[in-house]
């Protein structure tokens, strides 16, 4: 007979264990941690299936506030596979998918101070310190885990990444060389100094290193939209669309029905009686600055209908050649039949070859006239310049890659405060989400008019701009509603900017009435909110 710790318990199934799995990923910790305390023992058997109970029970346990137990069951099961992926790391990744990245850091910092030589421990710590904008303790721990294993990627990898958060991004670039010589390394290394390279304007040579990276992994689809971006950036369009299609192949991007892809577009296209549906993909903003090609779609005789978030929907009810809007959440009625499925990010692509590669003109937005006869009276009176203020994006804490750019482009109100003294100017809160709660506390003297409690859709924002002399946006949803809507814009833009806004510019040929004004220094908002006055200044005084 087998001894008593090596025996799997009848209701050890995996069936058992991918439904606790499935409850932690819904958050339900509590109810969870007395299904796995029988299989919380310290050291766990060996035994996979109750090395996997015993996994489990620690994520429930660091959830609950006790790290320190979690710690000590993830040490001995690491303990044990020395040359495998440390547990800590699923841990981080469960916890960080629900924004609970303390919890997942009180166990990091845990299990270091029980095996301090462990670099799995070490790297997974850096990349929780990233994440949580603690870059100099990030770089720290991470400086330790190279001076350990040398030639381990991750640990440069994770390093470089927090040297960029930082803006150090030469320092970035020589923790990336020289480059490994196992080529699944080499090629990841190629790509991530590529994107560093972007993010820097230095696009040939940024191509160069994607180039390097897809002659060994041709068909990595992460590469492949990475140089989507720096050829979009650079303006190189007909490259650029047709390599921006691999965001498809990303993980967690919806598939696309192949037999029923909209193709590309001639001027002698006719679309006339056929049911295209135009499907919202990512953030707000990408759809709001695609809505431009509805018209065209509509003159060539297509019946256009719209999948679209509910804060969308009233908006593109008014747009010129939409059919039917249809609002993506559960329990809504069912799609309508179509002859033509496209994502509205690939409708630059599919009208390249036409007459209207940039779709309609500004503007292509239209807000409610009620609506915006009873927005007026929510704003201040006189004759002074009224200009929106929108300093932070959306969060996204529980996508990694969206809630580090959103770091990077939004800033604190306090930043803002230049503008409060500029004569003439009364500034009007357009800021919704978490970074609304900073009005909390103002910048000292700053009179910020806030009637954002009235504001539940894009459509009462859009009625609200309409009111506005101007808007001062960070690179979020409401700069691209307000550009469409025709009112001017003053971009606030990051020093590694969206492909969108090009490199080296201050206009941009989707928005005549947009002006970026974007960092020189990584990181530093200063300058950037210097010209903003500056441009204030001048708008306030034309007007006098």
């Amino acid at each position: 007979m087998k001894p008593a710790a090596t025996l799997k318990p009848p209701h050890l199934t995996a069936d058992f264990l991918r439904a606790c799995l499935s409850d932690i990923k819904a958050g339900l910790f509590w109810q969870v941690l007395p299904k796995l305390e029988p299989y919380g023992l310290i050291p766990p058997p060996e035994n996979d299936s109750m090395e996997q109970a015993g996994i489990l029970y620690a994520i429930c346990l660091a959830a609950t506030g006790k790290p320190e137990v979690a710690a000590d069951i993830l040490a001995a099961v690491a303990s044990r596979h020395s040359a495998n992926q440390h547990p800590l790391h699923d841990l981080a990744e469960l916890m960080t998918a629900q924004d609970r990245r303390a919890e997942a850091l009180a166990v990091a910092q845990a299990l270091l101070r029980r095996t301090p030589d462990d670099t799995r421990v070490h790297t997974v710590l850096g990349s929780l310190l990233v994440q949580t904008g603690q870059h100099e303790a990030a770089i720290s721990i991470l400086k330790q885990a190279v001076a350990r294993t040398p030639d381990a990627m991750l640990p440069r990898s994770l390093l470089a990444m927090a040297l960029t958060e930082q803006g150090a991004m030469q320092a970035a670039l020589d923790c990336l060389r020289p480059l490994p010589d196992n080529a699944t390394d080499r090629a990841a290394t190629h790509a991530n100094i590529g994107t560093i390279l972007t993010g820097q304007g230095e696009i040939g040579e940024a191509l160069s290193h994607f180039d390097a990276a897809l002659a060994l992994r041709p068909d990595d689809a992460r590469v492949r939209f990475n140089r989507s971006v720096a050829l979009l950036k650079a303006g190189e369009y007909a490259k650029g669309w047709q390599e921006h299609e691999w965001r498809h192949a990303l993980p967690g991007h919806a598939a696309v029905p192949d037999n029923a892809t909209l193709p590309a577009l001639n001027d002698a296209t006719r679309l006339d009686g056929q049911r295209v549906l135009l499907v919202h993909e990512e953030g707000l903003g990408d759809t709001l600055m695609y809505l431009r090609y509805v018209p065209s779609l509509a003159e060539r005789g297509a019946i256009v209908h719209l999948l679209v978030p509910p804060a969308l929907s009233q908006l593109c009810q008014r747009v010129q050649g939409v059919h039917t809007v249809h609002v993506m959440r559960d329990g809504a009625p069912p799609m309508p039949r179509f002859d033509w499925y496209c994502g509205f990010i690939s409708l630059p692509r599919i009208f390249l070859h036409t007459q209207a590669p940039w779709g309609a003109p500004v503007p292509y937005l239209r807000a409610d006239q009620e609506k915006t006869q009873a927005m007026a009276a929510l704003l201040p009176s006189g004759k002074a310049l009224k200009v929106g203020l929108v300093w932070g994006g959306a969060p996204r804490a529980n996508t990694l890659a969206a809630h580090i750019v959103d770091r990077r482009r939004s800033l604190p109100l306090s930043a803002l405060a230049p503008l409060s003294r500029l004569s003439g100017v009364k500034l009007i809160s357009l800021q919704k989400g978490p970074y609304a709660e900073q009005m909390m506390d103002p910048p000292e003297g700053m009179r910020l008019y806030d009637p954002t409690d009235a504001l539940h859709s894009m459509d009462d924002t859009a009625a609200l701009i309409m009111g506005l002399d101007a808007v001062v946006s960070v690179d979020t949803s409401v700069a691209h509603l307000a550009a469409g809507l025709g009112k001017t814009v003053l971009l606030m833009d990051r020093y590694d900017n969206c492909w969108r806004w090009l490199h080296g510019r201050e206009d941009t040929p989707w928005y005549p009435n947009l002006r970026i004004i974007r960092q020189t220094t990584p990181r530093q908002w200063t300058d950037v909110v210097s010209r903003v006055a500056q441009a204030l200044s001048a708008m306030a005084r034309s007007r006098r």
